[in-house]
């Protein structure tokens, strides 16, 4: 399949996100799928598409066979066929279009973005639908997703979807190891044992203290 472009990516992503958050009203006519298009909210970028440009997106997705024409409406409507178009499961299809809509995400972002699509686990279960997606062999149309080097300042990496061709990743930033970092997990192990160190040792004045009071024994001395 050819790469796709930004608003044929929109297009997909809409019509999976409304299928599960407006169902009464899909499929989507072409007015409703212009407002998903241009939402200014869980958009990453907002857009401003036309009706016609809308038209001739859904149009070329059809011939893709990734949008149909819904039958039996006087209005035209219209739906995705994505998961069977490419063989991919409702989560895999559900974490695609959170990617398409909102851009490249950590897999906690996706897992909370995702969830009136498809309600995951754990975070471990977004990594693995996530690790499929990238792994897909080259038989089955090749990776979909890709994990992104981790970004300076931030604790985890993101991931985009591959949907609109390859993504040159030694052109991005990529944060610098350090030996000084410290991960949020060792930081609070860290935090807990000098807790408990204090506790220790106000434990010992006490005692010490007291063994001072009952020896009759100055400090000072």
């Amino acid at each position: 399949m050819r790469a796709l472009s930004l608003l044929e990516t929109r297009v997909l992503g809409v019509l999976i996100e409304k299928a599960h958050t407006v169902p009464d009203s899909y499929p989507l006519s072409l007015n409703s799928l212009v407002g998903g298009c241009n939402q200014k909210t869980a958009r990453d970028p907002v857009l401003n598409a036309s009706e016609s440009e809308v038209q001739a997106t859904v149009d070329a997705l059809k011939v893709l066979h990734l949008v149909f024409e819904a039958s039996g409406s006087r209005v035209s409507r219209y739906e995705h066929n994505l998961g069977r178009a490419m063989n991919l499961p409702s989560a895999s299809v559900a974490l695609l279009a959170v990617l398409m809509l909102r851009g490249p995400q950590t897999s906690s972002e996706l897992r909370g973005n995702s969830e009136r699509l498809h309600k995951f686990a754990d975070t471990g279960s977004v990594e693995a639908f996530l690790d499929e997606l990238a792994e897909r062999s080259e038989e089955k149309g090749g990776p979909l997703v890709v994990k992104l080097p981790r970004a300076p300042g931030a604790r985890e990496s993101r991931w985009t979807h591959l949907l609109s061709g390859e993504v040159d990743v030694s052109a991005l930033p990529v944060a610098a190891e350090s030996a000084d970092f410290v991960a949020a997990s060792e930081l609070a192990t860290l935090k807990a044992q000098q807790a408990t160190m204090q506790r220790e040792i106000q434990t010992l004045q006490a005692l010490v203290e007291r063994l001072y009071a009952e020896l009759g024994v100055s400090k000072e001395s």
